[in-house]
């Protein structure tokens, strides 16, 4: 066996058996299994009634850090629409939050800090996480696992840039202009902030993968903001970092960046088996990008998951077999489900394509 199998914790479930043949991972892996796996960025959360219900009167940030709750929202959409895999329920910014910063989410709006992250006194300010810190992420993690039985768990994180452009800008922001202004202006604060962004990421999704985690996804939801030379010199190395703290694990990584067409040929280079495709871009035109070399996920467009039955149902289609070129593919949308989604859409989705 190799050493890279053996950095796995005995119990983990890719080496006890129970999703190492699973569809997800199998397409992760490069393999084309009998039946297409299915799942859903953002599938546990705000679309279900049934979270609704279970967070009724809990802060975001509270249920990310309470065990049960946050393994029993991350178990719904396993339950209703009989997804290939489990995604953990938490944010982007929960590692952060974590090493000490004081951020908040804002219904609506999304996290806030008090005190954004701007200049090189308060990046050097910045201290690690504990490992102490991520016991509520581990055990959640178990939690659920212990449930999933041979379904396996998608853990995440947010890649470097978009971390970082919360701290810079103090929350969400689609250009994020004070964030590209100090990647410009000041060089050495970025490249530290970003290496600090990547460590805390890193450390995150490692927690999940030794938890019992079987495939691990980093999102970019930002970087689309940047020019190609921009993204290549000054993201896309702190991407790698961040996946780098896995190094050792034998567990299939899918990188998703929002708006990245322009660089899709890069980001091979950050260290994924897997790249995300968004909605603008067909599979088939990503494959020839990618050279016919990378197992493909996405991209059903989210904007069509209100549309009739009739035409949504073709766009699945298409994408199936635009999707069926790559090595491999795993079915999603190409970004999250956004939250005022009927669930039975969703359902009606994961049966179609496991009928194709």
């Amino acid at each position: 066996m190799s050493s890279e199998v053996i950095a796995l914790p005995e119990t983990h479930p890719l080496r006890t058996g129970r999703t190492d043949r699973s569809p997800l991972v199998r397409a992760a892996r490069g393999d084309r299994p009998e039946q297409l796996p299915v799942w859903f960025m953002r599938q546990a959360g705000r679309s279900l009634p049934e979270y609704r219900e279970t967070r009724a009167g809990t802060e975001m940030l509270d249920a990310c850090l309470t065990p049960a709750l946050a393994s029993e929202i991350t178990l719904q959409p396993v339950r209703r629409h009989g997804v290939d895999a489990a995604v953990f329920f938490s944010d982007i910014v929960v590692p952060v939050l974590l090493a000490g910063v004081g951020v908040r989410i804002v219904p609506g709006r999304g996290p806030v800090l008090d005190e954004p992250v701007r200049s090189a006194s308060d990046v050097l300010a910045l201290r690690p996480i504990e490992p102490e810190a991520l016991a509520p992420i581990s055990e959640a993690v178990a939690m659920t696992v212990a449930e999933l039985g041979d379904t396996p768990l998608v853990g995440f994180g947010g890649a470097p840039y978009t971390v970082a452009s919360y701290l810079i800008e103090g929350g969400p922001s689609r250009e994020q202009l004070r964030t590209r202004a100090l990647m410009r202006t000041d060089p050495h604060t970025w490249a530290t902030l970003l290496n600090w962004c990547a460590d805390v990421t890193g450390a995150f999704l490692r927690a999940q993968v030794m938890a019992g985690a079987s495939v691990v996804q980093l999102f970019d939801s930002w970087a689309g903001s940047l020019s190609r030379d921009d993204y290549l010199r000054r993201a896309l190395p702190h991407s790698k970092r961040a996946l780098d703290a896995l190094r050792g694990l034998d567990v299939p990584r899918i990188h998703f960046g929002l708006g990245l067409a322009e660089s899709l040929d890069a980001i091979p280079a950050v260290g994924a088996d897997v790249i995300g495709i968004d909605w603008r871009m067909p599979l088939d035109v990503a494959n020839r990008r990618l050279g016919g070399t990378m197992p493909l996920q996405g991209n059903i467009d989210p904007a069509l998951l209100t549309a009739p039955w009739s035409l949504l149902e073709r766009h699945v289609r298409d994408v199936v077999e635009r999707g069926a070129d790559a090595p491999a593919h795993i079915v999603n949308l190409g970004h999250g489900v956004p939250p005022d989604t009927d669930p039975t859409v969703l359902t009606r989705i994961v049966q179609l394509v496991h009928e194709l």
